[in-house]
């Protein structure tokens, strides 16, 4: 059922409509095929780009949308409730395109950012490693500076888009001490992408290893100053949490959906089963979840547009969204019986798919690390 939005102006609301048409004629008739084939949909990345949608909060200077996050979000839940791995990727894409535009220079920005934003180019985000996922000030992949280059080593681990992605904004160390970010082009000689994972659900969102072996980088792909990686790296994730939490409530919302249309046309003893107690209160538990979710992941990006400290609210907006997604999913298959159980409906992908935003972006467990400090640190 339709999602009644409150849209801050005329042109958000015209925004959504294009975002919805396009999710509902262009993602979702191709979602079930594609994740049975662990097929990468790159040409629909490539539509996202026509659309205008692969920069939508970032500056029109460079050819973003400029839009604020609270409606950048919408767009991006609209587009996860009809095909979860399209969303999650848009979502990755735009936290890859964070570093260059917030701490680079305008000099990078005009060479690298347009085709970022416009949709000829793909990213990937390259933070964790085999042994250092949550912590990020354990990495271990090495960037020697060699004259105007800097020589990479190292193996990165849990990428999405990774063998498919054009450029990698990747965190290496550049002393024992540094943390620093370089924006490293995908077809650079010395990288390569391992096999793809094998995953439970998001089967046509590649993951894949990267390994790099004296990879060499120019030094001007340094984003920001050497050292300031690791601060990089957690701001670009305060604001990847709200995405992936906006990703969850329309993985919630489709399988709610589903769930009601169900319960309305199976009927049992004479009437539809959404008539009795059990499955009306269960529903709305439901629905309930699902807007909880999408009002805490709103609640932070107003925060953010009003340029207040939004740390806390991301880490609440992705514990929140994605735990109510993974209930509202197992929900949905139990509402269907023996049929959710089957690959003739997608409730069973969607409950597959709601397990891994739990834990990336930083596990929910992280998240509640994060969030009891923000407590402990208050004045």
């Amino acid at each position: 059922m339709p999602v009644e939005r409150l849209l801050p102006s005329q042109e958000a609301r015209d925004l959504l409509a294009l975002t919805t048409e396009l999710a509902r004629d262009e993602l979702a008739p191709l979602a079930a095929e594609y994740e049975e084939a662990e097929r990468f949909p790159r040409e629909q990345f490539r539509l996202l780009g026509k659309s205008g949608l692969l920069g939508l909060p970032y500056p029109e200077r460079w050819g973003g949308g400029e839009v604020p996050y609270e409606v950048y979000l919408q767009v991006l839940e609209e587009i996860a409730a009809a095909w979860m791995s399209i969303g999650v990727g848009l979502s990755v894409h735009t936290m890859s395109c964070f570093a260059l535009v917030h701490h680079g220079t305008d000099e990078q920005r005009d060479r690298w950012l347009p085709a970022m934003l416009e949709g000829d180019l793909l990213g990937a985000y390259a933070l964790s490693e085999p042994h250092a996922g949550s912590d990020a000030a354990s990495l271990s992949t090495r960037a020697r500076r060699d004259g105007d280059q800097y020589v990479v080593n190292g193996t990165k681990a849990w990428i999405t888009h990774g063998g498919e992605a054009d450029f990698y904004t990747t965190m290496v160390r550049t002393s024992d001490a540094d943390v620093s970010c370089l924006l490293i082009d995908g077809s650079t000689p010395g990288l390569a992408a391992g096999k793809p994972e094998r995953k439970m659900g998001l089967t046509g969102s590649t993951t894949a290893q990267l390994q790099f072996t004296d990879a060499r980088v120019d030094a001007d792909r340094l984003l920001g100053e050497e050292g300031a990686g690791l601060r990089i790296a957690l701001s670009s994730l305060d604001s990847g949490r709200l995405g992936i939490a906006a990703c969850a409530v329309g993985l919630a919302q489709a399988a709610l959906d589903e769930a009601v249309a169900y319960a309305k046309g199976r009927t049992q003893f004479g009437r539809p089963i959404i008539e009795f107690q059990g499955l009306e209160f269960l529903l709305a538990d439901m629905a309930a979840a699902v807007d909880s979710a999408r009002a805490t992941y709103l609640d932070a990006a107003r925060r953010r547009d009003s340029g207040m400290s939004f740390r806390r609210q991301a880490s609440v907006a992705k514990l929140v969204a994605t735990d109510a997604a993974m209930k509202v999913t197992t929900d949905a298959v139990q509402v269907l019986g023996g049929a959710g159980y089957t690959r003739d409906f997608p409730v069973e992908r969607y409950m597959r798919e709601a397990k891994v935003p739990q834990i990336f972006e930083g596990t929910n467990q992280i998240q509640r690390v994060v969030i009891a400090r923000t407590l402990r640190d208050a004045p």
